[in-house]
């Protein structure tokens, strides 16, 4: 029985049958930079970036090294002891991450860090409720899918947490008429992802913090997808120069080598730990090997200014892409994004889904929202070249010219 046919029978038979249509059933082997290459020896440019994760491409040096270090070390904490790559990590956050956000919670991934916020704003309010958008992804455990209002995904697992109020995104106005007296909180992300690589109007985070702040209600950014340079600065939420009481970071933290979420939040948020300390609890959350790895990550992202290299690169493929929607407007609605978080918005999901097929077979990863799959996104390592950029291009115009063909007749 091959890899992938043990994939198919005891993992997920259903994604199985995805990858087969798009071509992208095979195995991957292994990966340096922008590239991944599978076990029959093709090589493919990476321009998903495990949904944003990858900012520093495929193992980075810099990033395995740190790790391996700390492998040696001690890689698992004891928890009845300080870990101290934790607490370093803790502390340089407190000092990168806006205003007086500095107490830090680890998980292990933006569900787990949404789960943490979530319960944090409860416990510091007294209060139940949560407003989210329409189209905000925040995670699939119950509380977070309880606040991501798909109901593809929520139906199979209702009842969900109660108290949740879904107003459009990009309205603030919305959002002050849906806070009422038992809100805890307003969940949003500075730029939507999974809803489609969705940028609200200029000014729309500001006047939700305005608002927030005057009806005494917690804001929670959602950084899992948007942080660590992805939209050309370090935090979306700094195009705003907004402060949120808790803002949950993840995905491209580890580096692209561990996995790991902080959950970080002003103080007071947490002061619930001094008086129960163990209310809210990780086994393996902030590990010795997972922090080692996100130092190196923050220390190389600063030190290399990731995030403008990001905002040059993104402007270059905006660009480019903009080119590409006039050369073919009956498929491209729409060229949107900010960094190097773009998306394509196609006329119709099945067009999209060739689109990535074709790519797939021209050597180009991308795939396409889960909450609005009409959205192909290219989310590529920021450490990307303009030839890279050029590459995808090329392969996109070909992936398009194909679909033109499968279409012909049909539109």
């Amino acid at each position: 029985m091959t890899t992938f046919e043990q994939f198919e029978r005891h993992i997920n038979p259903g994604l199985a049958g995805l990858l087969r249509f798009t071509g992208l059933d095979k195995v991957e082997s292994h990966a340096e930079g922008v590239y991944v290459w599978d076990t029959e020896g093709k090589r493919y440019l990476d321009f998903l970036g495990l949904y944003g994760t990858l900012s520093l491409g495929h193992r980075h040096p810099k990033v395995v090294e740190a790790v391996k270090a700390q492998l040696d070390r001690m890689p698992m904490s004891v928890r009845v002891l300080v870990c101290e790559p934790a607490t370093r990590l803790a502390a340089r956050l407190a000092e990168i991450t806006p205003g007086e956000l500095s107490m830090v919670y680890f998980g292990n991934s933006g569900t787990e860090g949404v789960e943490a916020a979530l319960k944090f704003a409860r416990f510091y309010t007294g209060k139940p409720g949560f407003i989210t958008t329409q189209g905000g992804y925040h995670g699939k455990t119950l509380g977070a899918l309880s606040v991501t209002p798909r109901e593809h995904y929520q139906l199979p697992a209702r009842p969900l947490v109660p108290g949740v109020t879904v107003v459009p995104f990009g309205d603030a106005k919305a959002i002050e008429a849906a806070i009422g007296p038992d809100t805890a909180a307003v969940i949003v992300e500075p730029i939507q992802g999974e809803g489609g690589i969705r940028v609200p109007p200029e000014g729309y985070l500001r006047e939700v913090r305005r608002i927030t702040r005057e009806k005494g209600v917690l804001m929670i950014a959602d950084e899992v997808q948007t942080g660590m340079g992805r939209t050309g600065k370090l935090w979306a939420v700094n195009w705003e120069e907004v402060e949120p009481d808790i803002l949950v970071s993840a995905k491209a933290l580890g580096g692209g080598v561990m996995p790991i979420s902080a959950t970080i939040c002003r103080p007071e948020i947490l002061s619930i730990y001094k008086t129960e300390p163990l209310i809210h609890s990780t086994t393996f959350g902030g590990n010795p090997l997972a922090a080692a790895a996100a130092l190196a990550a923050i220390e190389v992202t600063l030190g290399e200014d990731i995030p403008t290299r990001a905002a040059q690169m993104g402007a270059y493929l905006l660009g480019q892409l903009a080119e590409l929607q006039k050369a073919y407007p009956e498929f491209i609605q729409e060229v949107r994004g900010r960094g190097l978080l773009v998306g394509l918005e196609f006329s119709d999901a099945d067009i999209g889904a060739v689109v990535v097929a074709e790519l797939a077979t021209r050597g180009v990863l991308t795939a396409f929202g889960l909450n609005n799959p009409k959205v192909v996104r290219l989310e590529p390592p920021l450490i990307v070249e303009k030839n890279h950029i050029d590459q995808c291009i090329e392969a996109l115009d070909g992936a398009l010219k194909a679909t033109q063909l499968a279409f012909e007749g049909v539109l």
